[in-house]
């Protein structure tokens, strides 16, 4: 279990000497509890307390990485069960599968798409992540073969997906040293994949039945000095999938059962629902998620709702505030305010680019808040965009002083005026409305 502050309070020097960083042993306690400190910059703890600190304050979801280069994926250190406590930290690798029974061409092909293929989404880049490599054929030589294929066109981490440890070797001997994920031991031969999971320092998936079961294996494993490993929960069940799931993150987070305490796989073959066990996989502490193919539809929602879940709820995704042209403005072009949310801007931008209207786009700093929410908190007012016209010296882009603001920022309109002697024209309040608005209201 989680030590409480008091807990690890008791354990400290009590010098308040504040070489810690932190004003007193109390407060670094605090700090120690909410995962915000680590024990090494204690210089006076003892061996002991360092043991128990430590155990006690790393994240308990491993972190474990797949892959070498910029394309590896790291997955675990996670530290709650639900997202709105904290945050959610590495974002779940999905990875397409080919298999030994393909053609080179064929694997390629596929390898190729997972490489290039881009989401473009609120400025950030969604990709696929990886290739997982089935042994279906059996032979350690065809096994190669298809590892060899993904190999020769793309730095991808990869998943080596064979039951039988021969067959695994074969494959390692062609990647092992693009550290890819073993997958998987099982209880009757978890002693020779610990083997090439050592030899060739990777991390390995374990898979049997149930939650009990799945924790010896992990015990075994552990002492076999694996210490990367990934849990296979796949089932055939999208319920029993989703209750095992979270039971895994419960054990793990409360610290009751150490053993559980590693990132989480699922395998659309064995479920037999790809689109809902994906979705359940991101949703549902899915840290490595292995699909046969994906239709474009399912791609693009499974990108998106991955990318939601694993942003920061407490830190919106942000546009650096400044002037933004769309299209090639003029001196009499429009200019539109907005703030630095960053759905809000792509959202208007897309809407801009469509009326074919050249325009400018003047972004303020609301720290990531919706213009709604920055309204009603006062982020945004009007002193902030009478400061932002001056520092993007607005006045020498244009030849008017007509300033287009969003429909929910309305109230705030005569005070702006006031602020920065501009005329305010308060626009529509959805972004798709905004064609019309120019067509209609705004005259060079």
């Amino acid at each position: 279990m989680a030590l409480k502050p008091l807990e690890i309070y008791k354990l400290l020097p009590k010098k308040n000497c504040k070489e810690c960083g932190d004003p007193t042993c109390l407060t670094f306690a605090m700090k120690l509890a909410g995962g915000k400190a680590k024990p090494e910059a204690c210089p006076y703890l003892d061996e002991n307390a360092k043991t128990i600190l430590g155990a006690s304050t790393r994240p308990p979801v491993r972190k474990i990485r797949i892959g070498v280069g910029e394309r590896a994926v790291t997955i675990g250190e996670e530290l709650v069960q639900f997202r709105h406590e904290k945050s959610f930290f590495h974002e779940p690798g999905i990875f397409m599968a080919v298999t030994d029974l393909m053609t080179p061409g064929a694997i390629q092909e596929r390898v190729i798409f997972v490489r290039d293929e881009i989401l473009t989404r609120v400025g950030t880049d969604l990709r696929l992540n990886g290739i997982a490599v089935r042994s279906v054929n059996g032979s350690p030589i065809a096994f190669a073969k298809a590892v060899e294929a993904v190999e020769a066109v793309a730095d991808l981490p990869e998943v080596l997906m064979a039951g039988d440890p021969a067959v695994m070797e074969a494959g390692l001997s062609v990647c092992g040293n693009y550290r890819p994920l073993l997958h998987a031991a099982t209880s009757s031969q978890y002693g020779e994949m610990c083997r090439l999971a050592k030899k060739y320092a990777c991390p390995l998936a374990i898979r049997v039945d149930s939650l009990d079961a799945l924790a010896e294996l992990s015990g075994l494993c552990s002492a076999e000095g694996i210490e990367n490993l990934v849990l296979d929960l796949s089932s055939p069940s999208l319920n029993e999938q989703l209750n095992r799931s979270t039971a895994v993150r419960q054990h793990a987070v409360s610290r009751k059962t150490p053993a559980l305490g590693y990132p989480v796989c699922i395998d659309t073959a064995v479920s037999g629902l790809p689109d809902a066990a994906l979705i359940a996989g991101v949703t549902k502490f899915g840290s490595v998620l292995i699909c046969d193919d994906l239709s474009s539809a399912s791609r693009k929602a499974l990108l998106v709702l991955r990318q939601n879940i694993y942003t920061d709820p407490q830190k919106p995704i942000q546009i650096t505030p400044g002037l933004y042209r769309v299209g090639s403005p003029g001196k009499d072009a429009p200019v539109l305010l907005t703030v630095n949310f960053s759905l809000t801007f792509f959202t208007l931008q897309g809407y801009l680019e469509a009326s074919r209207v050249p325009c400018f786009m003047l972004i303020v700093d609301t720290e990531g808040l919706s213009v709604l929410t920055a309204v009603a908190s006062g982020k945004l007012q009007e002193m902030l965009v009478r400061d932002a016209i001056a520092k993007y010296n607005l006045s020498a882009e244009v030849a008017h002083k007509r300033l287009i603001i969003p429909g929910y920022a309305a109230p705030l309109s005569g005070r702006i005026e006031d602020a920065t002697g501009w005329k305010v024209l308060v626009g529509p309040r959805d972004a798709a409305d905004i064609a019309e608005f120019l067509e209609k209201e705004w005259t060079a």
